[in-house]
């Protein structure tokens, strides 16, 4: 790949990457996003990755850490598990997590 190739898709995830956290999950539906981790029992599958109540998997070691790399973490489980969430179900439960765990500014 050249390299004005690789620069433009670098470009191309700045932004939900740059973004803060305010202004990326300010228009989530937080309701929605708790809803949709207690059905699919997220907490339950996260306990099973990493024992304990789960909340290891929050911080492993700096690999989530910008709100862009949340949503993304999300729509990973999504894909993997075969949830089927639509784009703004995984944005909802993105902006549930950040709330309660990573608080992103």
């Amino acid at each position: 790949m050249n390299k004005t190739l690789t620069l433009l898709l670098l470009m191309c995830h700045l932004p939900i990457h740059a973004q803060g956290a305010a202004a990326m999950f300010a228009d989530a539906d937080l309701k929605l996003g708790q809803s949709l981790v207690a059905q699919h029992k997220c907490e339950a599958c996260h306990v099973q990755k990493v024992g304990g109540n789960g909340s290891a998997i929050y911080r492993p070691a700096g690999r989530i850490n910008t709100p862009g790399y949340l949503r993304g973490m999300v729509e990973q489980c999504n894909t993997e598990l075969n949830l089927g969430l639509f784009p703004d179900e995984v944005h909802a439960v993105a902006a549930v997590l950040n709330r309660d765990h990573y608080k992103f500014k």
